[in-house]
């Protein structure tokens, strides 16, 4: 019953992270755009190169701050990483249960 509800879930999920795939890379495309913005602005040494990539800054955050929904995403990708520890788990427990090592039968 466990791995019924474990593939169940697993294929929820999957579904959720297939449908939101594409704002999760516009996401992944507006952090970039927003750590380089954050990269340049430090390195910056003249007032109006600062003004600029501090306009790029923002509209990376913009851009990020509309993509709200790929958050749903990036749980649905937590999700599925936690399923798939949880069915290696079982798989193990499984095979020392199936061999049962003890030192009584060494």
């Amino acid at each position: 019953m466990k791995t019924f509800l474990l593939i169940c879930l697993a294929v929820i999920a999957a579904l959720v992270l297939l449908t939101n795939l594409g704002t999760m890379i516009l996401l992944l495309i507006s952090i970039a755009v927003a750590y380089y913005g954050v990269r340049k602005f430090i390195m910056a040494t003249t007032t109006g190169s600062k003004v600029g990539w501090g306009i790029v800054i923002l509209i990376g955050a913009s851009m990020s701050l509309s993509n709200i929904p790929a958050l749903i995403g990036v749980v649905a990708l937590v999700v599925l990483y936690y399923i798939y520890k949880k069915w290696q788990q079982e798989k193990q427990n499984k095979y020392y249960k199936d061999n049962d090592l003890s030192w009584d039968k060494l």
